[in-house]
């Protein structure tokens, strides 16, 4: 770093992102992504025209994909914002409602810490329980932002909607984040609580379960003074956020229902049989209602499992921290990835004699 770093960012400890290999030779079960394509409907949308359009700027307002959301998911229009992945709307969200201070889980998203250290956020951080659960009663009386992941990463564990709204309605003075990037794939949705708490916010992500992690797009759902706030910090940041193409691609991911339906329900049967493989491998897993299994196994360190199976050309994600460290995050891939994956973890677990 420079001499001329802000001093205020000498201790920023940056996100640390899944590999991303640009030979395309490994299976990427790392950064949950999904493993087929964007809907047909959004390469038919991005035309010559499309393209040639790009010599102006998008529409700062993003009136027609908000619609698009908002008419897909039941909510008005002046509830929805879009920003440059979720990501980009978490960090608005720490600008906007943390000046108290914000809380999250000690295992969960690995850039709250992040964004908090950015903005110059006090954070309060709460254990999981020893089985991975987020208790939302530790939150109670707290006077900041409140944020975490349902389901949670890495563990992909969800806590019960009626939880979230016990702490919606007992804390009235903090905002109340629910990422649900993966909700997707099984939880149930916090959404219905935006119509009784102006304090819920719903952030999910275009990058999971409508295919497209890089075209960058996310949303914020919420009662629409919320909404105000989020522009507010936009509107001082970056009025076109979100660019033309990833504007129409995701328009047109919404609104193929019967394509996020059907890649959806093959995740969540691929994501089951990986679970009964495991077991049968002699793998532990939470239960995970996410694109992804969080999984060990007693006789073969996280470490050393990861980089058996990237010796084998199979990314996983392996986190060196407390009480995970021993643990494997595996995202779900197609059927014949997942079969390469569980032919290669038989191996590998020969190999050690287990």
């Amino acid at each position: 770093m420079s001499a001329y770093l802000s001093k205020r960012l000498l201790t920023l400890k940056p996100y640390t992102p899944g590999e991303q290999p640009t030979d395309k030779k490994y299976i990427k079960l790392n950064t949950n992504e999904s493993p087929f394509p964007p809907s047909p409907k959004v390469a038919e949308a991005i035309n010559r025209e499309a393209v040639e359009d790009l010599r102006l700027y998008s529409d700062p307002d993003l009136k027609a994909l908000t619609g698009t959301i908002a008419s897909t998911l039941g909510v008005p229009r002046e509830c929805v914002f879009c920003g440059n992945g979720s990501d980009e709307v978490l960090c608005f969200s720490f600008l906007a409602w943390g000046s108290e201070g914000a809380a999250y889980p000690d295992i969960s998203y690995g850039f709250y810490p992040v964004f908090a250290g950015l903005c110059g956020i006090k954070s309060s951080v709460f254990p999981l329980s020893p089985d991975f659960q987020i208790n939302l009663e530790d939150y109670d009386g707290f006077k900041g932002l409140i944020v975490f992941a349902n389901p949670n990463a890495p563990t992909g564990l969800f806590v019960e909607v009626e939880k979230i709204r016990t702490l919606a309605e007992n804390n009235p003075q903090s905002v109340i984040i629910v990422d649900e990037a993966y909700v997707d794939f099984g939880a149930e949705s916090a959404l219905p609580l935006i119509f009784d708490y102006k304090n819920v916010v719903v952030v999910r992500t275009f990058s999971k379960s409508r295919q497209l992690a890089g075209a960058r797009l996310g949303f914020a759902l919420a009662d629409s003074e919320l909404i105000n706030d989020l522009n507010r910090v936009k509107f001082s940041f970056n009025p076109y956020n979100v660019n033309r193409l990833t504007a129409i691609a995701g328009e047109q991911a919404m609104l193929d229902a019967d394509y996020f339906e059907s890649c959806r329900a093959k995740i969540i049967s691929t994501r089951e049989r990986l679970k009964c493989e495991l077991s049968r491998l002699g793998f532990a897993f939470t239960d995970s209602t996410a694109n992804f299994v969080f999984a060990s196994h007693p006789g073969i360190s996280g470490r050393r499992l990861y980089e058996a199976l990237k010796d084998r050309r199979i990314l996983v994600r392996h986190f060196p921290a407390e009480r995970i460290d021993n643990y494997v995050r595996i995202t779900i891939g197609t059927e014949a990835e997942t079969d390469v994956l569980i032919s290669a973890l038989s191996d590998i677990l020969k190999e050690a004699g287990l």
